[in-house]
C-alpha cells in the first residue's frame, strides 16, 4: 500500500469514527429525553384545588392599561391647574394635573349634551401641533 492510499484510508476511517459519535451522542441524548419523561413526578391537582385558584383570579381586579399621550393648552389655562392644586393642597389633599383633568372628564361626562355643548363652547379654539421654531 502506499503512503497516499495509507492516508486516504484515516481520512475515511477517522470521518466513519466522527460520524458514528455524532450517532451515538444523538441515540444518548434521546433516551435521556425519554428517561427523564418516564422519572418525571405527576402531580395530583385535586378539582378543589383548581376551583379554589379559578375563584382567586376572577377576585382580582383587572389592570387597567395606561396611556401616555400629549397635549397642548393656553397659559392661561395651565395657570388655572396650579390654582386648582393650591386650593386642593388648602384642603389637605394633594393632587397631580392629571388627576385635576380626569376629575373635569368625570364633571363632563354627567352632563345632559345641552350643558357639554354649552361648556364646549366656552373653551378657546387652538392650534393644534408644536409651535414653529423662531
Amino acid at each position: 500500500m502506499t503512503a497516499k492510499n495509507y492516508s486516504n484510508v484515516k481520512k475515511k476511517n477517522a470521518a466513519l469514527e466522527t460520524k458514528d459519535v455524532v450517532a451515538k451522542n444523538a441515540v444518548m441524548k434521546k433516551s435521556n429525553k425519554s428517561e427523564n419523561a418516564v422519572h418525571k413526578p405527576t402531580k395530583a391537582i385535586s378539582a378543589v384545588n383548581v376551583t379554589a385558584e379559578k375563584s382567586s383570579k376572577k377576585d382580582k381586579s383587572k389592570k387597567i392599561k395606561m396611556i401616555r399621550d400629549s397635549y397642548t393648552m393656553p397659559e392661561n389655562d395651565y395657570s388655572k391647574l396650579a390654582i386648582l392644586k393650591k386650593k386642593c393642597l388648602e384642603a389637605g389633599i394633594h393632587v397631580k394635573k392629571s388627576e385635576l383633568i380626569r376629575a373635569g372628564i368625570i364633571r363632563l361626562s354627567k352632563l345632559t349634551n345641552a350643558a357639554l355643548l354649552n361648556a364646549i363652547g366656552q373653551v378657546e379654539v387652538i392650534k393644534t401641533g408644536r409651535p414653529a421654531k423662531s
